[in-house]
């Protein structure tokens, strides 16, 4: 173990030393070179559409194609997870990410764009499914939430320094040096994985009589985890409902935003890396129901808004459903950690798999009713997915022995 990692682990839950400092950065900046390829690429969609001469519904689809790839990996990596050193397949990960990334780049037609998306979500979900599980094992109960919400946390900065990276780099360099750049940022995480997470072997092994398959099984048959896999799914629906299809509507009058214009508009996210830290907070002492149900209400504040023709209202509605989301993302990742009393890598995959297939299935179904019926019937799609996750909130008790 690095020095670096040595610090991190004797930290341990000594309020805000530096060591909790340290080891809240490290975690956040993982997630930010792990996932900033997501959500990165939307900031370019109008650009993507008209270089491939597309809807903006089959460019959206496709530039959200890696969430298929996430959530096929998060199950995979479920399953496995119990065998996997969590340092290596992190590493791994990372690394064989930069490679579909720099080959976006020269991307012939949409079919290829949608392949190699998927394949990046294959690498970010592996990396994501097992530094969730490192965190849920190396962390002790009280600490998880903090360290739950710092990797949330670097997951929204990815959203926003993303975004404003991909609207700079492709407006001034082009297309193509956009996704060179984010290739090198894919191996910089490798890089800080091998200075910073210990080689640990995997804790809380299934036994042999345990398939994956069983103890996923065991997961869905446990209400309040079913209930959190189902409100990933319906957090993902509505982010990515909202943040995608919003890019057309500023960019068309009476907004008419430019690229760089665009890029800029994505500082919304900039609360929203503040306010997730303190998620595992608000959960301890508020109580996971009452927080996300908060969390969905502020998102909800903010639905109506973005339906003005005034930019500072639609910039408004974004930050408030920016913050609702994330907050309440955080709060259900954390929960499942807690709820899951083993096999905590078969329900994290599991709880992925979900997040990012709402996240397919929106772009799918949002995509429709954006172009056929228009943003405000987006829009009610969205409010219907936040209401659901709100119903389904009711479900989210922890059993004594995972409190």
């Amino acid at each position: 173990m690095t020095d670096l990692a040595a610090r991190m682990q004797a930290s341990g839950t000594h309020g805000h030393s530096p060591g909790v400092v340290l080891r809240s950065l490290v975690i956040g900046l993982t997630a930010f070179l792990t996932v900033v390829d997501l959500f990165a690429t939307q900031a370019i969609l109008p650009s993507l559409t008209r270089h491939y001469g597309v809807t903006p519904a089959a460019m959206s689809f496709a530039v959200n194609a890696s969430t298929m790839g996430m959530a096929i990996a998060g199950l995979v990596v479920g399953f496995f997870s119990p065998h996997i050193d969590r340092r290596l397949g992190i590493l791994v990960s990372l690394v064989l990410l930069a490679i579909p990334t720099t080959l976006l780049a020269s991307a012939p037609d949409l079919t290829i764009f949608t392949l190699l998306r998927i394949a990046q979500g294959l690498c970010m979900a592996s990396a994501f499914a097992l530094t969730l599980a490192y965190l849920g094992e190396q962390c002790s109960a009280m600490d998880a939430g903090g360290a739950f919400a710092a990797y949330i946390a670097g997951n929204v900065a990815s959203n926003l320094v993303g975004r404003l990276i991909s609207a700079a780099v492709a407006d001034t360099f082009g297309l193509a040096s956009n996704f060179y750049l984010f290739a090198l940022l894919n191996l910089s995480g490798a890089v800080l994985v091998y200075f910073t997470i210990r080689r640990v072997r995997p804790m809380h092994a299934m036994p042999a009589t345990h398939s994956p398959l069983s103890a996923m099984t065991a997961h869905w048959r446990n209400p309040p985890l079913r209930s959190a896999f189902a409100i990933g799914f319906c957090i993902l629906f509505a982010f990515i409902g909202t943040f995608t299809f919003v890019n057309f509507v500023l960019v068309r009058a009476p907004l008419a935003l430019g690229m760089m214009g665009l890029g800029l508009v994505y500082f919304v996210f900039a609360p929203s890396v503040v306010t997730t830290l303190f998620a595992g907070k608000a959960v301890a002492r508020f109580g996971t129901r009452p927080t996300i149900w908060a969390s969905l209400a502020v998102a909800a504040v903010g639905l109506p808004l973005m339906l003005s023709s005034h930019l500072v209202q639609v910039l408004t509605g974004m930050v408030l459903v920016g913050v609702g989301t994330f907050f309440a993302q955080a709060c259900a990742t954390g929960f499942v950690g807690q709820a899951a009393q083993e096999n905590r890598g078969v329900a994290s995959g599991t709880y992925l798999a979900c997040y990012f297939l709402g996240g397919l299935v929106g772009s799918a179904v949002l995509g429709q009713l954006f172009d056929r019926f228009g943003w405000a019937a987006c829009v009610a799609g969205v409010g219907a997915a936040l209401a659901i996750a709100a119903l389904l909130a009711t479900q989210l008790t922890l059993r004594p022995t995972a409190r």
